[in-house]
């Protein structure tokens, strides 16, 4: 079972490389089908995964200096209030309700991925429709402060947390698009202002789950430290690939596991 453990880490890894944080969302099915885990118990080792991973993307963000800290901040202690309601959820739901939840997801998300391959431009960015409630400034390209800016973006984290805690999908399907919508920040700071939040939110839920037992068992441990290095690999060939062969592989292959956790459901 390690080594089942380790070769789907080496899967999962290359998605996240590849893809970004969204591959995440195929950690859970791999431990499901591979390891045969419930949800309950897929779900936090998912997000040790999901959470290294992030942190590895937003230390080269804050590098950069395009994550914007102050929000990931806000962000993410929203997330921690509301993290541990996800995790009760998670715990009380029957396995059929969170399958069905977790297929609902992949299809948004599947979605989601493939509408924004077909409006990339030039410099990367999607021709999303924003609200401006967040506004940035056009001198440092930080958030301006207030009320509005403090409560949306609490908003955000709160219910990226719930969905961390129960299903263990780290929150990045949440987190990018409400920000790209409610925001003025370009994508590149949004996806490493996101991948901070995630990191900040898997830790915080995973130390949740420790305190009510959780542990990583070896095949564990090999699914998640294979997932990194492989992570680390993938993410030197990914610049290399269109970025919209790589959103519409992810839309396909997401609507596929839907396809299998929808027959797992069934069955």
């Amino acid at each position: 079972m390690t080594l089942i453990g380790g070769l789907l880490g080496l899967v999962i890894g290359a998605v996240m490389g590849l893809t970004g944080a969204g591959g995440g969302i195929f950690a859970v099915p791999a431990l499901v089908f591979g390891l045969g885990m419930e949800m309950q118990a897929a779900a936090p080792v998912a997000l040790v995964a999901v959470g290294t991973a992030a942190a590895l993307g937003a230390l080269q963000g804050l590098r950069r200096g395009i994550v914007r800290y102050r929000a990931a901040t806000v962000l993410a202690a929203a997330g921690a209030m509301s993290a541990p309601l996800g995790i009760g959820l998670g715990r009380s739901l029957p396995e059929s309700w969170l399958n069905a939840i977790f297929v609902a997801v992949m299809l948004v998300s599947a979605y989601r991925m493939f509408m924004s391959s077909r409006t990339v431009t030039k410099n990367g960015d999607t021709l999303t429709e924003r609200s401006g409630v967040c506004k940035v400034s056009t001198e440092t390209g930080r958030f301006i402060w207030g009320a509005r800016t403090a409560l949306t973006l609490g908003g955000i984290g709160a219910l990226a947390g719930l969905f961390t805690g129960m299903l263990g999908v780290g929150g990045g399907f949440i987190i990018v698009p409400a920000l790209a919508y409610f925001t003025e920040l370009r994508m590149h700071s949004i996806v490493a202002t996101s991948l901070m939040v995630i990191a900040l939110l898997s830790a915080a839920t995973v130390l949740i789950a420790g305190i009510h037992g959780f542990s990583l068992t070896a095949p564990a441990w090999a699914f998640s430290a294979m997932a990194l290095a492989s992570m680390a690999g993938a993410r030197l060939i990914a610049p290399r690939i269109p970025s919209t062969l790589l959103q519409r592989i992810f839309s396909i292959a997401c609507v596929g596991v839907a396809g299998m956790m929808l027959m797992r459901n069934i069955n």
